[in-house]
């Protein structure tokens, strides 16, 4: 007879192979719209302010979210939660094709960011329950499935722009295939009893390891999504490149990234995470800083490669990190993750303006100088943000056999 199966078993397995297509299937829709913003901006007359303003819709949605979300996950965890997100996320992304003006597009964005800052604290809860039954990092093999799927995402995005696919076709096709998939792989996810906490806090109480966390999400996701939101619009109306070429922007940035995050884990488990949030920042400051003086297409995408490569392991470990900071993860990584958000809602505006007033390469020297910062204030993420301690077994709530009796009713 066989003995007790060691390690996060089969079932734990199986709630990895989950979260990894949560992941990915989160990156790979929102990217898809990402070669889109040029082509939105032009239908729509947009000036690089007017664009920049509306670009803040998703994280302004985020960011009320998501504190809300962290709460629901600490209450009924975040199986039920996670479900019910990715299903909100799925809808907006067809209406932005059909938005004919600048109101309607920040309105639709605003919704489906709320929707995204739902889904983002529900999955990394759900990748941290995953990652305690482990007993070793894996939040930067997640991310990476993020990123791959932004890949993938940003690659169909370029492709259906050349093709002249109508944008509501081709991201509204592109939703509801993601919503297929990922309802149907959640089901594997970690029953909610596997970090639901009996009256669960609200909110996470902002320690001082938080707010250094969270102002390292806030530079690392700003010019994250300074990338996503700015790489095509640079390389298309600054420096030239056609369609393919400007789109080809996100997706140097989004192999480096995935390759980066694929690495991630080992090489935060052999150099401490410290040393590699440092190291790799500090890539991303001099790289990116580079293709900007440079002023050529080429340059362009070689610094897009290094900023992804040198942000890879920023997010993934920084929200370890404030898992592990005390209380409960759920509560914690929404208040990180809030923080993180407000770079992207400071971010488009932020760039549109200083572009406006000296131009656009100037303006993402910003993102350049942000890498620098978070460089030197890498030792931030600290001894905590390893993963050392065994798994903590599921916190037992009514029902009779540790699975809270509000999980069927929230099973989604």
């Amino acid at each position: 007879m066989r003995g007790p199966e060691k390690g996060p078993g089969r079932p734990g397995r199986a709630a990895r192979r989950a979260v990894t297509a949560v992941f990915l299937l989160n990156g790979a829709v929102f990217a898809a719209w990402v070669p889109r913003i040029p082509e939105v901006k032009s239908a729509l007359g947009l000036g690089d302010a007017a664009l920049g303003a509306a670009l803040a819709g998703p994280a302004l949605g985020s960011i009320g979210a998501m504190a809300v979300t962290g709460a629901l996950v600490a209450r009924y965890g975040s199986r039920p939660v996670t479900r019910a997100a990715l299903t909100a996320f799925c809808v907006p992304p067809v209406l932005i094709g059909l938005a004919g003006s600048w109101a309607a597009l920040f309105a639709v964005l605003t919704a489906w960011g709320a929707a995204v800052g739902c889904l983002d604290v529900a999955m990394n809860s759900a990748g941290m329950a995953v990652q305690e039954r482990y007993g070793r990092p894996i939040m930067s093999g997640l991310h990476a499935s993020f990123s791959g799927g932004a890949l993938l995402g940003a690659a169909g995005g370029a492709a259906a722009a050349h093709l002249g696919v109508p944008v509501a076709w081709h991201l509204g096709v592109t939703a509801a295939a993601a919503l297929a998939a990922g309802l149907a792989a959640t089901r594997a996810l970690l029953p909610a009893g596997a970090d639901a906490q009996a009256g669960g806090p609200a909110f996470a109480r902002p320690t001082r390891p938080l707010l250094l966390l969270s102002a390292l999400a806030f530079a690392a996701l700003l010019s994250e999504g300074a990338a996503g939101d700015w790489s095509a619009v640079y390389l298309r109306d600054v420096l030239d490149a056609g369609p393919g070429a400007a789109g080809a922007g996100y997706m140097a940035f989004a192999v480096t990234m995935t390759a980066g995050r694929l690495a991630g884990d080992r090489l935060v488990t052999r150099f401490g995470p410290v040393r590699v949030v440092r190291v790799l920042a500090a890539v991303a400051a001099a790289g990116f800083g580079a293709g900007l003086l440079a002023g050529h297409p080429v340059p362009a995408l070689a610094g897009l490669a290094a900023l992804g490569l040198g942000l890879a392991c920023v997010v993934p470990v920084v929200f370890t990190a404030a898992a592990h900071a005390g209380g409960a993860p759920g509560p914690a990584i929404a208040a990180v993750s809030t923080c993180g958000y407000l770079g992207f809602i400071a971010g488009p505006p932020l760039i549109g303006a200083a572009a406006e007033a000296a131009g656009l390469a100037a303006a993402l020297g910003i993102v350049a100088a942000l890498a620098a910062l978070v460089a030197a204030a890498a030792g931030a993420v600290g001894p905590a943000a390893a993963v050392t301690a065994p798994p903590r077994p599921p916190r037992p709530r009514p029902g009779g056999d540790g699975t809270p009796a509000t999980d069927a009713a929230h099973r989604g």
